[in-house]
């Protein structure tokens, strides 16, 4: 029995990465389905998670479909008490759930004017007032959180939970976009940009190879300011290894690292390694041993 979850563009899609990061960074395997943002194909994804009309949607093993990321963080909860998906503390775990929440229905200036990105990072996006008052807003959130709950952590509530999950798409516009936080804001940020599933989330998106217009905006750019991934670059074969460290399957697509030939059972294998080869451990596991 499978959990299937529908998302949009990796690059793009925030609420899909939340609803992603339910499964990935709770250690709950799942199948994930994927359409591209403003296209018939998105349209016929949809269809298969009906009612659903937006993404993320899950079906559940018994074939019934979630919708909505707070929806589903209390389902996958409640499915897997053991998870770890809200602190343990009552308190703790009310506010978790009071930061998701507001985070679900708020910030609908921070969302207008900086719709997340992944492909692109901006010198500066000359952010107005009321962005301003989100992003203020925002840290007030996590500074009281990590105050009482989070202390000597990256996290809110110590563990990693759902509520840094609601979170993630946020640090990742206040990355893309430069916008002005404090010390321990940039501090949370960081934490998100160099989490290796968030990293596996960006990587992916990079290897799908599209760009979508809407999303452009006429700023300076600047790398993107995650960890540095290492330089590696597309290669002919034949490589050191010779089933693919994703599948298992034979390699037909190479890459070289340091010097060295490694090989995949496809391109998009090569390119989501290619983009970040850092945040594949069954990668570096071969790499390294």
């Amino acid at each position: 029995m499978t959990y299937h979850l529908a998302i949009g563009d990796r690059t793009y899609s925030s609420w899909s990465l939340r609803g992603w990061l339910l499964f990935e960074k709770f250690e709950i395997p799942v199948k994930v389905h994927t359409g591209v943002l403003y296209t018939p194909g998105f349209d016929r994804l949809l269809a298969e998670f009906a009612p659903a009309r937006l993404v993320p949607a899950m079906r559940v093993p018994e074939g019934w479909i979630v919708g909505e990321t707070l929806a589903m963080a209390e389902t996958l909860a409640e499915r897997h008490p053991d998870a770890g998906h809200w602190p343990q503390g009552a308190e703790a775990r009310a506010l978790a759930r009071w930061l998701a929440a507001e985070m679900h229905a708020g910030f609908a200036d921070l969302r207008g004017d900086c719709p997340m990105t992944l492909a692109k990072a901006y010198v500066d996006s000359a952010p107005r007032p009321e962005v301003l008052a989100d992003l203020a807003r925002i840290e007030a959130l996590w500074t009281g959180a990590r105050g009482r709950f989070g202390i000597g952590t990256p996290w809110l509530f110590g563990a990693y939970s759902a509520a840094d999950a609601f979170f993630a798409p946020v640090a990742a516009r206040i990355a893309a976009y430069n916008l002005p936080v404090s010390g321990a804001g940039a501090a949370y940020v960081a934490a998100h940009l160099a989490d290796p599933a968030f990293r596996r989330w960006r990587a992916t998106g990079w290897a799908q190879h599209y760009e979508q217009a809407y999303y452009r905006k006429p700023h300076a750019e600047r790398p993107w300011p995650g960890p540095a991934p290492l330089a590696a670059k597309i290669a002919d074969g034949p490589s050191e290894n010779t089933a693919c460290p994703c599948s298992g399957d034979p390699v037909t697509d190479f890459l070289s690292l340091d010097g060295r030939v490694w090989g995949f059972c496809n391109a998009f294998c090569r390119d989501k390694t290619l983009a970040d080869p850092e945040a594949w451990p069954a990668f570096m596991s071969m790499v390294t041993r």
